[in-house]
C-alpha cells in the first residue's frame, strides 16, 4: 500500500494487484477517496498463468506502454535449514524469485515501448547478511540482487533502468503479526543501528526515487536500508 500511495501521490497512474478481492476493493475505495489514480485486479503472482493475465490487463490499461515495474511480492517460511521440505523450497523460490523474473520478461516489451522504463526489485538485507531461519528466503533475495545487475546491463540499450531496494525488517501488516511478541522485536532491534524497526513509508520513498527520474543514471544498484 505504501508504494502505491507514494507513486500515485507523485502523480503516477498505478495498476496494482492482490490475491484477495475483498482487500483489493477496500484499498481501491480508499485510494479513490484520496484522489489517487489507482486501478487493480485480483492476481496470485505465484501462478505463471495469472502473471500472464495480469500483464495482459496492464498492457490494455496503459495502451501497450509501461514506465515502472515494481516487483514487491515475497514470502517466507521460518524454519531451520534441515527442516525445509521440497515444497518449502519450490514455493518460496517460485513466489519470491521466479515471479519477479517472469514479470520482467513479460513486461519488457511494454517497458521498452515507453522509451523510459524502470524496474525496481524489493530485495532484503537477508540477501547480504546471515539471518536465522531464512536460508531459502535469503537465497531468493540474493538471486534478485544479481538479476538486478544482469538486467541493468542487458536492457540498458532499451532505455530500461533496473535497481533494487534491500530493507531490513519493516513493520508491514504481515511483519506486525510476527513482532507482536516482544521477544521477537527485541532481538531484531538489537541488530539495528537506529534502535527501531522501519516503517513502510521509509521504503516507499526510496522505491519512488529509483522508479522516477531522481536516479535517472542509477543502474544495477542495491540500496540497503537499516543494515546492521
Amino acid at each position: 500500500c505504501a508504494i502505491v500511495e507514494e507513486l500515485a501521490g507523485l502523480g503516477a497512474s498505478v495498476y496494482t494487484c492482490c490475491r484477495n478481492e475483498v482487500d483489493l476493493d477496500k484499498c481501491l475505495d480508499e485510494w479513490k477517496g484520496m484522489g489517487l489514480n489507482v486501478h487493480g485486479s485480483v492476481c496470485d503472482l505465484s501462478s505463471r498463468m495469472e502473471r500472464q493475465k495480469l500483464i495482459e490487463a496492464v498492457s490494455s490499461y496503459f495502451k501497450g506502454k509501461l514506465n515502472i515495474l515494481v516487483n514487491n511480492v515475497g514470502t517466507n517460511r521460518l524454519k531451520p535449514t534441515v527442516e525445509y521440505t521440497a515444497d518449502d523450497f519450490s514455493f518460496t523460490m517460485a513466489t519470491n524469485f521466479e515471479s519477479a523474473y517472469h514479470m520482467c520478461q513479460l513486461a519488457h516489451p511494454l517497458l521498452k515501448a515507453s522509451e523510459a522504463g524502470s524496474i525496481v526489485f524489493m530485495s532484503s538485507v537477508a540477501s547480504i547478511v546471515a539471518v536465522n531461519s531464512c536460508t531459502i528466503y535469503g537465497a531468493t533475495k540474493a538471486a534478485m540482487n544479481q538479476l538486478t545487475k544482469n538486467l541493468a546491463c542487458e536492457w540498458a540499450s532499451d532505455n530500461i533502468r533496473t535497481n533494487c531496494v534491500a530493507p531490513w525488517v519493516i513493520m508491514t501488516p504481515l511483519a506486525k503479526k510476527y513482532f507482536e511478541a516482544e521477544k521477537n522485536t527485541e532481538s531484531v532491534v538489537a541488530r539495528t543501528p537506529l534502535g527501531r524497526l522501519g516503517e513502510p513509508e521509509e521504503v516507499s520513498s526510496v522505491v519512488a526515487s529509483f522508479a522516477c527520474h531522481l536516479h535517472h543514471i542509477s543502474q544495477g544498484k542495491s540500496f540497503v536500508l537499516m543494515v546492521e
